[in-house]
């Protein structure tokens, strides 16, 4: 073999090369894009679980904290005075009411709604952050693999191994709306 022979040989060893690492290349940016869907459409699913839940816990908890108060009221209402009785408590009625209450104190031991509705509040805007920053990905993902498939020479490359331009991804009219807390607190 002639030194022409071996500079041919290397010559297309490295055009091999080449076309292999741009191969790979186009395909992890694809593959990045599908990451990027996975990921949103996770996230998805983690707003349409945790933001619905979230609002039945809190309606619950509103419940008990207005059942505890009304309760609380009740004890304080006016009874009928006799010597050496609070005036404001029924002595067979206050000791179960209060032992009731008592109870459940102990397993609720904050009674804040405001509490509850601020979880509420901070969950709805961590899930619609990430969801932001999901779509910002992914926009930016497609960007990327695109520009690698028209972009000289990896279009070349990329035409002849089938890669196509990734098409824009469109939320569907349901996963651009998001949960209205109202509707859900009325249901």
């Amino acid at each position: 073999m002639t030194t022409t022979h071996y500079i041919i040989i290397g010559f297309s060893m490295l055009i091999l090369l080449y076309i292999i690492s741009m191969y790979n290349k186009l395909s992890t940016k694809k593959n990045q894009i599908q990451n990027a869907i996975s990921s949103l459409d996770a996230l998805f699913i983690q707003r349409a679980d945790l933001i619905p839940n979230l609002i039945v816990t809190v309606k619950q908890y509103v419940t008990f904290e207005k059942e505890t108060l009304e309760k609380i009221t009740e004890l304080r209402r006016p009874a009928a005075p006799t010597k050496n009785e609070n005036p404001y408590v029924q002595q067979e009625e206050g000791s179960s009411t209060l032992k009731q209450i008592m109870i459940q104190v102990e397993d609720y031991p904050e009674l804040k709604s405001n509490q509850q509705f601020n979880q509420l509040q901070q969950a709805f805007k961590e899930c619609e952050e990430q969801i932001a920053a999901g779509r910002r990905f992914l926009s930016a993902s497609i960007t990327d693999y695109n520009d690698s498939i028209v972009v000289f020479p990896s279009n070349v490359i990329a035409g002849v191994f089938g890669f196509k331009k990734y098409e824009w991804q469109y939320a569907t009219e349901l996963q651009r709306t998001a949960p209205n807390a109202n509707d859900l607190f009325n249901n």
